[in-house]
């Protein structure tokens, strides 16, 4: 049998395997993170801010519009009864002069009221007046909103994807490696894997586990490497798999 067919040792697939998994892991993250998703999610969460300032805006807007029919047909209803007093008053000169008076008075008080309804209506209009140039404000910011979630959004589609793709090689080469592993190592390894954040097999390079980066005591070193090759060896700092040079397969 040929150096290239000869079976690899299951420390060696092992770490193919763990190997394979990170990079899994580095890809879900990396679609996890992207900056156009967050970015996305950014311009999503103030567009909804704007909606809701918009919403109060336009319940204001109401308010005002519906105050200021209500100014205007008072103003209307004063404005018609002045007319018909002043009709009456202009047609009653020999009436009694108390009476006319009395008219006199009430056209007075008529005009002072309009007045009123007249100041009212210029409050409300100068209210009315910068609330417009918000609402239009905020219609603008939405729209600008919209065009740059439609850009980010396809290029969020466009990185999953790609991403996507990479993950489905990479988990049907997991799958192929897997497969390879002995069923006692394999749920050792996913055991460990759970527990430890994603990596339950480790590099010993040197004196150092490459899972936990930490330095093992000389003797450590010196008794894993002199174990026999069917033996599992463990951090003693983490506790994951370790896997020595001479059974890593690495090129």
């Amino acid at each position: 049998m040929s150096e290239a067919s000869a079976p690899r040792h299951p420390l060696a697939v092992l770490l193919a395997v763990q190997d394979i998994d990170t990079a899994i892991a580095q890809h879900e993250h990396r679609k996890a993170t992207l900056l156009e998703r967050r970015e996305l999610a950014e311009a999503s969460e103030r567009a909804g801010e704007i909606r809701r300032r918009s919403v109060a805006l336009e319940r204001r807007a109401e308010e005002l519009s519906s105050a200021l029919a209500h100014l205007e047909e008072q103003s209307a209803a004063v404005v018609a009864r002045r007319k018909a007093l002043e009709d009456r008053l202009y047609g009653a000169r020999g009436a009694a002069g108390r009476d006319l008076a009395a008219i006199e008075s009430e056209i007075l008080q008529l005009r002072n009221r309009l007045g009123q309804l007249e100041d009212e209506e210029i409050v409300l209009l100068e209210e009315q007046e910068p609330l417009d140039a918000s609402r239009d404000a905020s219609a603008s910011q939405l729209a600008l909103l919209a065009e740059r979630s439609a850009e980010l959004g396809a290029r969020v589609a466009e990185a999953d994807a790609a991403i996507d793709g990479e993950l489905a090689r990479l988990r049907a080469a997991r799958d192929e490696e897997a497969a390879r592993l002995p069923d006692a190592l394999a749920r050792r390894y996913e055991d460990l894997r759970a527990r430890l954040g994603g990596t339950g097999a480790a590099r010993l390079i040197g004196d150092r586990c490459d899972g936990c980066h930490l330095t093992l005591p000389s003797a450590e070193v010196d008794r894993i490497r002199h174990l026999p090759e069917d033996a599992i060896a463990t951090c003693d700092q983490c506790g994951r798999i370790l896997v020595r040079a001479s059974l890593a397969g690495d090129a």
